[in-house]
């Protein structure tokens, strides 16, 4: 499948700098990991399906998700990397949409990443901080925090992106923007380009993608300076409403089951496709799988209108006394409930062969190499019944899809 890109929708886009990293974009690639994935795993019926598929051509697919874009070797939330996961066939893309100090919405996984995804700490704008750098000293590790709220969308403009890490150790600010895990790489941090949500809407468009954005938890107390947590719900809608974009295209996420319910209420079209993000940490006791603690039914979830629900890789996948992979009693419950799951985060935590952490915790005992990335997602796919997967790296998961027909 060629995705074709004019000029002017490539202008549409976070400006030239922007407009520049299309070149090439009109064609879909796997690039090498998907083969390098399947050439690490064990010898069995899926491995050979999957290697039956080598000669496939790559088509896109809204199965396979940019969580970020493709952070794994891209600055998150950059016109690059969302370029790059739309060429590995991401059929749907994120923003994960935050505020500056003037209300407008840009793409960030948060309000007080700054620091971390942004060279903030060493820009002209590095004492509007919350919290400044401060350098490490003895036990103590250095800190910053940088929150778009500290700064007007045109001072966010004037911020360069980088790979998301901090140094702890660091004693200057220009050491403490350092720190890129060694299983990433800086290779493509250079020139790229941040992007508002309405610019990433355009971009994505443009791309032949679909949209999820994330409406992020604010770090500041709501409402700030009159703008309420009701604002900027709508205010995320709004801007697809202005770009002309069909709600059928849009899947609007949060963690909060508030927002949810009020685009379910307020903009019905659009709420209809409302994802309800779950973790350990808005729901007590989901790791241990007893529904006693969850608060909520999944049958009351539907009733409510929410008809799709992401949580987290590990609690959808638990191990069978036989230690095999299979579906958790939330993943069984939501199934039966006909409610749709999607889940989050593929090749996020680092190299499977070490362990993979906390997106497989649930699982670790059955995890030995990188190849189990497609064990993983064949149980998701198959036996969970997934129907979107993120990942930090899409081609992975579209090279899934294609093979498997979905």
């Amino acid at each position: 499948m060629r995705i074709f890109l004019t000029a002017a929708a490539a202008l549409m886009t976070a400006g030239q700098a922007g407009a520049e990293a299309h070149a090439g974009a009109g064609y879909l690639t796997y690039g090498p990991r998907p083969a390098y994935l399947i050439g690490q795993m064990a010898d069995s019926a899926l491995k050979d399906d999957l290697m039956a598929c080598m000669g496939q051509t790559p088509e896109r697919t809204a199965f396979s998700i940019g969580h970020r874009g493709a952070p794994l070797m891209f600055p998150e939330h950059t016109v690059e990397s969302n370029v790059a996961a739309a060429r590995m066939g991401a059929g749907v893309l994120e923003c994960d949409v935050t505020f500056t100090a003037d209300h407008e919405l840009v793409c960030r996984h948060a309000q007080n990443d700054l620091h971390t995804t942004t060279n903030m700490v060493v820009s002209d704008f590095a004492e509007a901080c919350t919290m400044p750098f401060s350098p490490a000293s003895g036990d103590a590790g250095a800190t910053a925090e940088c929150r778009t709220s500290d700064i007007t969308l045109a001072e966010f403009r004037t911020l360069t992106p980088k790979m998301d890490a901090s140094d702890s150790a660091a004693t200057t600010a220009e050491d403490y923007v350092g720190g890129t895990a060694a299983w990433r790489t800086d290779l493509y941090s250079g020139n790229a380009t941040l992007m508002t949500h309405a610019e990433s809407i355009a971009l994505f468009d443009s791309l032949g993608a679909d949209f999820t954005p994330e409406l992020k938890s604010p770090s500041v107390e709501m409402p700030h300076e009159g703008f309420s947590q009701e604002d900027f719900a709508q205010k995320l809608i709004d801007e697809y409403k202005a770009a002309g974009i069909d709600p059928s295209r849009v899947w609007p996420q949060s963690f909060s089951l508030a927002d949810v319910l009020y685009w379910i209420e307020a903009e019905p079209d659009f709420g209809a496709q409302a994802v309800y993000l779950i973790d350990d940490s808005s729901i007590e006791g989901l790791d241990g799988m007893d529904p006693a603690t969850w608060g909520w039914t999944p049958e009351e979830l539907k009733a409510q209108g929410v008809n799709y629900v992401a949580p987290a890789i590990p609690f959808l996948l638990t191990l069978d006394d036989g230690g095999a992979m299979v579906p958790s009693e939330l993943a069984t419950q939501l199934a039966a409930a006909d409610i749709g799951i999607i889940t989050w985060t593929l090749e996020r935590s680092g190299p499977l062969a070490s362990g993979g952490g906390w997106y497989y915790h649930t699982v670790a005992d059955a995890i030995d190499t990188d190849g189990d990335y497609f064990e993983v997602l064949d149980v998701l796919a198959q036996d969970v019944g997934v129907v979107g997967v993120f990942s930090d790296w899409p081609a992975t998961v579209t090279y899934y899809a294609n093979c498997m027909g979905l």
